[in-house]
């Protein structure tokens, strides 16, 4: 007898056939072999004339939905049918959650096997796992793929209904989408609260108190104790109250006005007022008044569920959310870890014991829970993966007995220490607090010591090194007793400003998603990545910044569809489709109601579309500006009535956020606008005039006119580097950035060139030895203006890191053979912002969806084609249009030495001239 069996992936299809005997062969789907029309040219012809078809549902005919095969996956389904042919029997074994049984589904309706069906599930792949599997398999269940498919077209529905309101009103290329617009609303919110806030200041005193004798003996290790050479222990103490009053901290501020919040009876000191205090208490006695020392217990997190994971690769490894679903995929596919979408935090008895050994061989028994933990599920309807994400098997490999390397290796490290600890013991600590007087004051001293590190020892949240983790944990106070008298060695006045609402991470946005109970975490990863895609948000550092753009289509859903952003609708949707999953609530009708319904969907946008103003739902609300923001073809802009009523715009930089504009930037970029470039002054040897200037991508200095009027003669121009502002260059700054790169000297080992610059990741030296460059980052305390030979050389000679180093070594992930057009070799690969095919000098990102093993060929050369295509159009118009840009205005974007700016140059220039 013979069986095939389809998975979804080359990867899990190798993995998998290691375990099956003869006679079963594996074959890969590549994912969803169908799906709803994703262009109009996927469209079938007998459907393209009704008023529906662009939405791929019959909203007219029970919302059924019209299936198509993609081009790229017409050759794989053939495929499988031909391998229909020479078998007894058909095993799907798809993913174990929803979207795994609709690709199920989808297979078993699509290729219409004349032979048994049977539907095998697993979280885990290996041996015991598979051979597990096939002797229970069970039938397709139609109640998860009604769940999926009616949270398909529910998507479905939402963007493609509101996504060309959107084009109409706002500008093209935007989309709404039911998770997607409601977490961009939350990042619109946030913002909201950073551009409402007003900072408060307050002082307080800080001292720095010695006690003698028995100090000298305490154990050292920790923060906050500091042994002196005469035995003398020091510790510091903060001012918290001044007679009955309590001195007020930042918690006391109300946000809104930067002043003390209503009925807080609080003292706030200024800077005088606790300069007096200092002096008047540096010399006076001080005594603990009170000491109070709380055992305190910590208990293990749970094993990880995939919106734990996502959050903790990013704080720990600094992976986005839909990085660390990629190399997760590949951790399983490959059979290191479990399943990774699953929102259970449930250990199989397998997993207990595996870990229990590994605690017991590792740390030792004392170091193991009395009993074996299990953790609870909080969520009612966990996707349908039983277990949490753990390593896979009966018995766990220690990340060093893998192989794995890289971002893989750093995962399944994560991964392992967070199952081996949910099996340790509970960390035993004692919270420490001192209360010291002197005079009225009262000084606090705050410490913990751990008593014993339990689960610590292997796994602390938010750190790398959990031996290092202990150490900082712990801030140890010397030994003290009620009224003794401590030296005061210091006592500093300290002046403090409250801080904004911090912006979402991807983590804190992933837990902030999940705590309202909107979407699921398998989703997540792609909602981000969407949000990024099309410009709601930009990343700064590791911050999501929401863009203007993504205020007004905030506030344009806000008015016209609040339902859609409204996170509690959208929580009650999700758990409907949960309902919906579980046969609790039928799905056809409640499809029928959302878009059809007299206040449905369907119905809102037919008869608001009129009614909504273009003009007022391009234009941004800062109430607090009197200035008009607006959105345009290529981004924001201001807009404010000039001379003779004309209107007066000017392009908002790129990098300049909505918190962040306020009068003083409005009247920069307005003044720029009408006056032309400040002239800083003029250049030493050229006699040039040298402006400062501010572009679409930021500050910058500029050298000479924009050609004299003849388009031929091009300024040089030079973006001013991190940390240096429009207003504080000066014009000997200002030739040193126009003079750069720099000479510094030549190599003693080489003779080559030894020069500072700027590039697009900020300041660097590089030594020029033949065709060969060896660059390094300038630190934060070196000033590319003024750093020597010396310093460069000592740069030169460290070790190389980070992007260069990888380049060099890095070999490809999967070579998918030579190209049709020239037989060059195409090669994925993994970069720094995730997987990309390479072919020649173009590189491309995967489609959405693919994975560096279910990427076909064909996906490959439609994605190299169509970047290679759009950088041609790019270099082609640009060169034309920054012509004609350079005889018109001053204020065109920088051509820069710093490769930020040069690199985007002619886009730049491009967009200033057709913007406002």
């Amino acid at each position: 007898m013979s069986t095939l069996v389809i998975v979804e992936s080359p990867t899990k299809a190798r993995t998998i056939r290691n375990y099956l005997p003869q006679g079963y062969r594996v074959e890969a789907s590549m994912g969803h072999v169908r799906d709803l029309p994703q262009s109009a040219s996927d469209i079938p012809a007998a459907i393209k004339q009704e008023k529906w078809a662009s939405l791929g549902v019959n909203v007219e005919d029970g919302f059924k939905p019209v299936y198509v095969v993609p081009k790229d996956k017409k050759k794989i389904v053939k495929e499988l049918k031909d391998a229909l042919k020479d078998v007894d029997e058909l095993i799907l074994a798809t993913d174990e959650d929803r979207e795994g049984e609709s690709i199920s589904w989808h297979l078993q309706t699509l290729l219409n096997p004349k032979v048994p069906i049977k539907r095998m599930v697993f979280h885990e792949i290996t041996q015991e796992a598979i051979q597990k599997a096939i002797q229970n398999c069970r039938m397709v269940d139609t109640r998860l793929v009604h769940a999926q498919e009616t949270r398909r077209i529910l998507d479905r529905l939402v963007g493609y209904t509101l996504s060309p309101l959107l084009w109409k009103k706002i500008a093209g290329g935007l989309s709404a989408g039911r998770v997607q617009s409601v977490a961009v609303r939350l990042l619109v919110r946030r913002e909201r609260e950073r551009r409402a806030f007003r900072r408060g200041s307050y002082w307080d005193l800080k001292a720095l108190l010695a006690v003698e004798g028995e100090a000298g003996q305490a154990k050292t290790k920790g923060k906050g104790n500091a042994p002196t050479t005469d035995g003398t222990q020091t510790f510091e103490a903060k001012l918290v109250s001044l007679g009955d009053r309590k001195v007020a901290t930042g918690s006391d501020f109300d946000e809104a006005t930067g002043r003390i919040a209503a009925g807080r009876n609080v003292m706030l000191l200024n800077e005088t007022e606790a300069e007096a205090l200092r002096e008047r208490l540096q010399d006076k006695t001080w005594t603990i008044a009170a000491l109070d020392e709380r055992p305190s217990l910590r208990k293990p997190s749970p094993p990880f569920t995939t919106s734990t994971l996502q959050q903790e690769a990013n704080r720990k490894l600094g992976l986005s959310a839909r990085r660390t679903m990629q190399v997760a995929q590949s951790l399983y596919e490959r059979g290191y870890i479990t399943y990774m979408r699953t929102d259970s935090v449930h250990l199989s008895d397998q997993a207990i014991t595996a870990a229990r050994t590994c605690v017991e061989q590792k740390y030792g028994s004392e170091y193991l829970s009395p009993k074996p933990r299990q953790y609870t599920t909080k969520s009612k309807n966990a996707q349908e993966a039983h277990e949490a994400i753990r390593p896979a098997g009966s018995q766990f490999r220690t990340p060093q007995e893998t192989g794995l390397v890289d971002q893989e290796r750093k995962l399944y490290d994560l991964i392992w220490k967070r199952t081996v600890a949910s099996q340790m013991a509970d960390a035993r600590q004692t919270l420490l607090t001192v209360q010291v007087t002197v005079e009225e004051a009262t000084f606090r001293a705050s410490g913990k010591r751990i008593d014993f590190p339990g689960f610590f020892r292997a796994y602390v949240e938010g750190s790398d090194d959990p031996d290092a983790a202990l150490e900082n944990q712990e801030v140890l106070l010397p030994p003290l007793a009620l009224g003794d008298t401590p030296a005061c060695q210091e006592l500093n006045a300290v002046g403090h400003e409250t801080q904004p609402p911090a912006r979402f991470t991807e983590a804190t946005l992933v837990k902030a998603l999940e705590s309202e109970g909107i979407g699921r975490p398998s989703t997540y990863a792609s909602i981000i990545g969407t949000i990024l895609d099309r410009d709601y948000a930009h990343l700064q550092g590791n911050a999501l910044t929401p863009t203007f753009t993504a205020f007004a289509v905030t506030e344009f859903l806000e008015k016209h569809f609040p339902d859609l952003v409204d996170t509690g609708f959208t929580a009650r949707m999700e758990q409907t489709l949960d309902d919906i999953s579980m046969g609790e609530v039928e799905w056809l009708p409640y499809l029928h109601h959302f878009y059809s319904g007299d206040e449905g969907l369907a119905n809102q946008v037919k008869t608001r579309e009129d009614q909504i103003d273009p003009m007022e739902a391009r234009t941004v609300t800062l109430d607090d500006l009197a200035v008009k923001v607006r959105i345009g073809r290529f981004g924001a802009y201001l807009e404010v009535e000039g001379e003779g009523g004309t209107a007066v715009k000017a392009s908002i930089p790129k990098d300049l956020t909505p918190a962040d504009l306020d009068d003083q930037q409005v009247a920069l970029l307005l003044r720029q606008k009408i006056e032309g470039p400040d002239q800083l002054g003029t250049h030493p040897d050229t006699q040039q005039p040298i402006y400062r200037l501010m572009g679409p991508y930021g500050p910058y200095v500029q050298m000479g006119d924009d050609g004299d009027g003849d388009g031929k003669t091009k300024p040089k121009r030079v973006s001013l580097p991190k940390g240096m502002t429009l207003e504080g260059v000066t014009l000997e700054q200002a030739v040193g950035l126009l003079s750069l790169p720099r000479l510094l000297g030549t190599h003693p080992d080489t003779e080559g060139k030894v020069q500072a610059g700027l590039g697009r990741f900020g300041p660097y030296v590089v030594h020029s030895h033949g065709k060969e460059k060896d660059y390094r980052s300038l630190k934060a305390e070196d000033d590319v203006l003024w750093v020597g030979l010396d310093r460069a050389l000592e740069l030169l000679a460290q070790p190389k890191r980070g992007r260069s180093t990888t380049r060099k070594t890095k070999e490809p992930l999967r070579d998918m053979g030579g190209h049709p057009d020239d037989q060059e070799p195409i090669h994925i690969y993994d970069g720094p912002y995730g997987p990309y095919v390479k072919h020649g000098k173009v590189n491309a990102s995967l489609p959405e969806g693919a994975t560096p093993e279910t990427l076909t060929l064909q996906q490959a050369l439609e994605a190299l084609a169509t970047k290679a295509g759009t950088q041609g159009k790019t270099k082609g118009k640009s060169t034309t249009k920054a012509k004609a840009s350079s005889t018109k205005t001053k204020t065109s974007a920088p051509k820069t030495s710093s490769a930020k700016t040069s690199g985007t140059k002619k886009r730049s220039t491009r967009k200033t001239s057709s913007n406002p």
